[in-house]
């Protein structure tokens, strides 16, 4: 039998064990006074002097991280969501209900009751005087679970990993408080937050491959939602003036340390507005969440730290291209752009149009070297079906990417309103997709007639909340950043 069978077996006779001595192993409600975080907070200061003249007696629950025994007493750590404390078991005062105590496995959860005091390490611990078994644990938590050669499984089995790295779970913590921000900050700013549908008769609202499936009852095929976009905008044709929604989206596209199949974004639209009141929207947006939660307006992401620091540099693509060594001889022409591309080692066997072709070069030439927060803007016009073309040069449209740490963080436009133009687009995204770009725009003939309704002009963003949390706590993997990422199946022994 494998070291880790005969272990679970071990466990399964102290479980029948418990139950022959009338425990409950899978017990029910335990109520604590404490948290053991509250504990610390609260009696941190506290000199073994004080608790042993004035006792405090405390109720807390938790798991079982660590376990030492010597016979007649028991130490022990156990954990909760907010942190780790010491417990002290001792028979002359558990009598009988002490050989409970010695069928304990690191593991198992416990609920306790006790009078503080400090050991002669000084140590804040619960000298034990009631104690309720919670629940068995049949599987002992791994030795070594940090390291490379364990990160798929520390992905696949979260909720392990949850338990034995607080790093993690601060990770996952911190997520939480920065959407809490997002959200509160744009409530703040007036906007309401609605829902839209996930599954689209019509995928549409960026350009990526959707996931497919049936409806049986309708006998229709329906998508997974690639982006709200469409559905906010028919919002702001309905008279709403601000709107967002913090939503997942599903694009059938590669796994990698940036793209997980399943992804949250914040997409929010505000009438009356264009790209360049979103710039300096984004900037408060950026520079308020880092004061308040991050509490720094520098942070560490690999080799990089990153200055949050605003004003950020906005830099039209073209001129970025050319910054970064592109000659400008090739913007307008498709053979020499290819051939320059294939000179300098960029795949382009995806581009079969000019603007394509110079969005892969751009891709491989300039983002690596965007590190810094930076608005790329100015797109062309093939590349942004949806957004408004320039005043003063239509081929290119009104349109910001905003880069950090070598990725796209958002994307905004002012939006398209004129139901003319935005069919004229729709009808060339069609024939892109009959010459097989599985990635162009769909028709939409309901969202041009919401246009033809008359949309107010407006700006919209859309903020990737993975690769943003990625960077605000320095996580170098999407992965690290997502409670339960797509992983391959699990292979099991037949």
């Amino acid at each position: 039998m494998e070291p880790e069978n005969e272990l679970i077996q071990q466990r399964k006779r102290k479980l029948q064990e418990l139950k022959e001595l009338g425990i409950d192993p899978y017990g029910g409600v335990f109520e604590t006074t404490h948290s053991t975080s509250e504990v610390f907070r609260q009696y941190g200061e506290v000199s073994g002097e004080q608790l042993e003249a004035q006792p405090v007696e405390v109720t807390v629950a938790g798991r079982i991280v660590a376990w030492r025994s010597f016979g007649k007493a028991a130490f022990s750590h156990i954990q909760d969501s907010t942190g780790r404390i010491q417990l002290y078991f001792r028979k002359d005062i558990l009598g009988e209900r002490f050989r409970i105590v010695k069928k304990f496995d690191i593991g198992d959860i416990i609920g306790v009751k006790g009078k503080l005091f400090r050991t002669r390490t000084n140590e804040l611990t619960v000298l034990v005087e009631d104690f309720q078994f919670l629940t068995k644990s049949l599987r002992p938590l791994p030795e070594k679970w940090h390291g490379l050669k364990d990160i798929e499984l520390r992905y696949r089995q979260r909720y392990v990993d949850l338990i034995v790295n607080p790093e993690v779970r601060e990770t996952f913590k911190k997520r939480s408080e920065i959407i809490k921000f997002i959200r509160d900050f744009l409530e703040k700013e007036g906007f309401i937050e609605v829902e839209t549908p996930m599954m689209h008769q019509i995928p549409g609202g960026a350009a990526a491959r959707p996931f497919k499936t049936h409806h049986n009852a309708l006998g229709i095929d329906l998508y997974l939602r690639i982006a709200p976009e469409l559905y906010l905008k028919r919002l702001l044709v309905g008279g709403y003036e601000k709107v967002f929604e913090l939503n997942k989206n599903f694009r059938n596209e590669g796994i990698s340390t940036k793209h997980n199949p399943e992804f949250t974004m914040l997409e929010f639209y505000m009438a009356y507005r264009d790209y360049n009141f979103l710039m300096d929207f984004t900037e408060r947006l950026f520079t308020e969440l880092l004061t308040k939660v991050i509490g720094s307006m520098k942070v560490k992401f690999g080799e990089f730290e990153i200055d949050f620091t605003p004003p950020w540099p906005r830099i039209p693509m073209y001129e970025a291209l050319k910054k970064h060594g592109v000659p400008e001889e090739i913007f307008r022409d498709y053979d020499k752009a290819r051939a320059w591309a294939k000179e300098n080692g960029v795949e382009v066997k995806d581009a079969p149009t000019l603007a394509k072709l110079l969005d892969e070069i751009f891709k491989e030439k300039v983002e690596p070297n965007l590190i810094q927060p930076v608005f790329i803007t100015d797109y062309p016009v093939e590349l942004s079906p949806l957004a408004k073309r320039k005043k003063d040069n239509p081929e290119l449209v009104e349109r910001f990417e905003l880069f950090i740490a070598q990725r796209e963080i958002a994307n905004a436009f002012t939006e398209l309103n004129d139901p003319e133009d935005q069919r004229e687009r729709f009808l060339k995204q069609v024939e892109a997709k009959k010459q097989g770009d599985e990635e162009a725009h769909w028709m939409d003939e309901d969202f041009i007639r919401a246009l033809e309704y008359g949309m107010p002009p407006a700006a919209g963003e859309g903020i990737g909340i993975d690769r943003l949390v990625m960077i605000l706590t320095g996580s170098t993997s999407i992965r690290d950043v997502i409670l339960f990422p797509q992983m391959k199946p699990e292979k099991h022994p037949s």
